[in-house]
């Protein structure tokens, strides 16, 4: 993918993450500003924090995007539904949901595709990002993910929660993009924080990184 020239471009690629654990509706806020001011690809918060992004970003252009069964993925496959469910009655427009990881790497894989094609349907058309957690993975079985999520139909599928053993790295996106070619987006989360990491996941094949220090990467960028 051709890096992006100046600080527009690189923040169409960003959802800007406010997941933290005690972020509360004071950092959602600010993070709604910040959304509106550079022009994120989307405003990545907390179920409990659609609807107030949902409302305070309205008519701006940016949309608002949520995690599913975040972080772990061990939810049965009928609530991770009743989440998008809610989620969009909230205002979501996209939703990065966590596969479960213990299915697919002890080899579940007919029912790690079940999940994900339930949530694509739930999601009506809405963007779908399907959380491998790559750090967790070994390499076939991250392979198996990216298919899996083809063959439900998901839109992108994502390297990290950010909140395993690893993060995003420049070989596991090269992977996911050797994996899914054109028919998919490729999500790098997880670590990145500086525009060298930024620009070093673009060039391996990212369509959309996942980072909560955006500001400080766009800093860094000529305007």
């Amino acid at each position: 993918m051709m890096q992006p020239r100046n600080r527009k471009e690189l923040a169409s690629l960003i959802d800007h993450a406010v997941l933290g654990i005690l972020a509360g509706r004071a950092e959602v806020a600010a993070g709604c500003e910040l959304a509106r001011q550079v022009g994120v690809a989307s405003l990545c918060v907390k179920p409990c924090h659609v609807a107030q992004a949902a409302k305070a970003l309205k008519g701006s252009g940016a949309p608002v995007s949520t995690v599913i069964s975040f972080p772990h993925g061990a939810d049965v496959p009928a609530i991770k539904v009743q989440q998008v469910l809610a989620a969009i009655a909230d205002g979501a427009d996209e939703l990065d949901m966590v596969i479960n990881i213990a299915a697919l790497s002890e080899g579940d894989l007919e029912g790690v595709q079940q999940e994900i094609a339930a949530v694509v349907e739930a999601a009506k058309g809405r963007c779908v990002k399907v959380i491998l957690e790559c750090a967790l993975l070994t390499d076939p079985k991250k392979l198996i993910g990216c298919q899996l999520a083809l063959q439900a139909g998901a839109t992108f599928v994502k390297t990290s929660t950010g909140l395993a053993t690893g993060g995003a790295t420049v070989e596991d996106v090269r992977l996911l993009r050797a994996a899914v070619g054109d028919r998919a987006g490729v999500k790098a989360a997880g670590g990145i924080r500086t525009l060298e990491q930024a620009q070093a996941m673009i060039a391996a094949g990212a369509s959309r990184l996942g980072t909560s220090a955006t500001a400080q990467i766009l800093a860094q960028i000529a305007s």
